[in-house]
């Protein structure tokens, strides 16, 4: 993984001290909270409905042993013990004090962590495929390019304050497992005849208004890529909406003008760009490469392995998946147990995964997109181990992409936008399908809740859907089908009128009780729902 040179280091340790001075202002009353304001956001910190939250960048989901423990003594010194892991692939901590966070921030700092940008009208954290350098399905790692971005990204002086937050996404395979369609940049790396570029899509996002990103540009030599990219966001930030923010993302930019007039203006923003020596020298982008190289494989490991035990066959059955080096596996961790709230993990489980990837994993972490924890590179005969200390440690639960396996926001439990509450939800949901043996007759269903229209919950890319709104001071849940965040991108549906707490979860179940009436066999909810259609599921759930 990439490690910082001088010039990174200096860069976040200077914003380390700003930060110290801005927050001393705001106590000592020289900055009001309006003043303040934008200065908390772009270091990450927001004022929540309790305490102030901080979101901790993690880069891509990548990380080390070392960094995962600092988080693991964040949470455990200056926050209630645990830390809320996110669809961006960060960590949040929710109950911060003011007063500490350049503390917090100076200690990350000594494990080439940061908040920048992780809030404000900026370039967000940079995302990618948590399985990149080890899914057999790649093209190329992914990661080096999205540290390529990030560093072009941190603190451009134009895009500092764009119209509204962007974000941008980088894969390397044909399976999506990432939700690159639904970013306002999406990057999706190929080769073709036999030289490595990408195809562009722009204007994806979910929110108020969600939509699905449009084809931009089939090939980028990867040598343009960056000023391709500096050519689609300043035709953003010279055409989009300041005025209203509700209009203000980079998809109602392409909707009102058109993916072809967004084309033909950044085309013609490239030529210019082209010229102005923006694209890293191939020197540069190998000195980042180089961090990112393949690790120590055992090439002569052994493939067997013991599945006596039932527990941990089903185990690897669900959290395990190939590795493209003969001899060793992708491992998710998950973080939705039965009950729990999902990407919740205690200050000891931290700990724990970080002592776990230093062991079985080339010290190498990842966070995922759908809020769960990849160890990428385990040697097979290592599984067992490895299953045993997360078992003792309640960390595994095989679930990874049933219904359980549930994507949840913090919902009115903690944010100040919320209308209803995500977290009690999601742990009733779970605890009525509780059984292993149930979930898996499912199989794969991707269950997802937001508690506002902001959708920080992915509820548009649900195959079960749930939206949280307001109705006359009474929480309500709006349910919706048909939505994929995967290379089948798709936007759920609304079914009709909103339901309680219980009643949605009751409407959960009659749609699941009708999926298995209706399937064929070997099919999974989504593909039966775009078999058999809207109207099927609407009778089951209304009558």
């Amino acid at each position: 993984m990439y490690k910082y040179d001088e010039y990174d280091q200096a860069i976040v340790d200077q914003r380390v001290d700003e930060f110290r001075d801005q927050v001393r202002r705001r106590l000592s009353g020289e900055l009001t909270e309006d003043q303040f304001k934008p200065l908390r956001l772009m270091n990450g910190l927001y004022l929540q409905l309790h305490a102030y939250m901080l979101r901790v960048a993690v880069p891509y989901g990548t990380l080390d042993g070392r960094q995962m423990r600092m988080l693991g003594h964040i949470a455990r010194k200056y926050d209630r013990g645990y830390g809320h892991f996110t669809t961006r692939q960060n960590i949040q901590f929710n109950w911060i004090q003011l007063d500490q966070t350049p503390d917090i921030l100076q200690e990350l700092a000594t494990v080439e962590m940061h908040a920048i940008q992780t809030s404000g009208n900026c370039i967000r954290n940079i995302s990618s495929d948590q399985f990149a350098g080890a899914a057999a399905d790649e093209v190329a790692d992914p990661r080096p390019w999205a540290e390529l971005i990030r560093q072009w990204s941190t603190f451009h002086p134009e895009f500092t304050y764009l119209p509204r937050k962007f974000k941008i996404c980088v894969i390397a395979a044909d399976e999506d497992r990432a939700a690159m369609r639904l970013h306002d940049i999406g990057i999706g790396l190929h080769v073709r005849d036999g030289e490595l570029g990408a195809k562009i899509y722009v204007g994806g996002g979910m929110g108020r208004t969600p939509m699905i990103s449009h084809e931009i540009r089939d090939f980028v030599p990867a040598d343009d890529l960056m000023s391709y990219l500096e050519a689609c966001l300043r035709v953003y930030n010279r055409y989009g909406r300041r005025d209203n923010i509700y209009k203000a993302r980079i998809k109602i930019l392409l909707h009102e003008i058109g993916a072809d007039e967004y084309r033909r203006q950044v085309e013609e923003e490239f030529a210019a760009v082209k010229g102005l020596g923006l694209d890293p020298p191939r020197a540069e982008l190998e000195r980042i490469t180089s961090h990112f190289g393949a690790p120590a494989f055992d090439t002569d490991a052994g493939t067997d392995i013991d599945r006596s035990d039932p527990d941990f066959a089903v185990w690897l059955d669900q959290n395990v998946r190939a590795h493209k080096q003969d001899g060793y596996a992708i491992v998710t961790i998950s973080l939705k147990p039965v009950g729990g709230i999902p990407g919740d993990a205690s200050a000891d489980q931290i700990d724990l995964m970080a002592d776990l990837a230093e062991r079985y994993s080339f010290d190498e972490l990842r966070v995922t997109h759908a809020q769960n924890i990849v160890l990428p590179h385990v040697h097979r005969r290592n599984l067992h181990n490895l299953w045993t200390a997360l078992n003792e440690a309640g960390l595994a639960e095989a679930n990874l992409d049933l219904i359980s396996d549930i994507i949840a926001c913090p919902g009115l439990d903690y944010c100040s936008l919320a209308n209803a509450r995500s977290i009690p939800l999601a742990q009733k949901i779970a605890t009525r399908f509780g059984s292993l043996d149930r979930q898996r007759d499912l199989g794969e269903l991707k269950l997802k809740i937001s508690g506002c229209i902001n959708a920080c919950g992915h509820h548009h890319a649900g195959h079960i859907g749930i939206l949280g709104v307001d109705k006359k001071g009474t929480e309500n849940y709006q349910l919706s089908l048909g939505g994929s965040g995967a290379e089948d991108v798709s936007l759920a549906k609304i079914t009709g009128p909103g339901f309680s707490e219980d009643g949605v979860v009751d409407a959960i179940e009659r749609v699941t009780d009708r999926y298995l009436q209706v399937r064929d066999p070997g099919e999974r909810f989504l593909d039966t729902y775009r078999r058999v259609g809207f109207e099927t599921f609407k009778e089951a759930i209304y009558g």
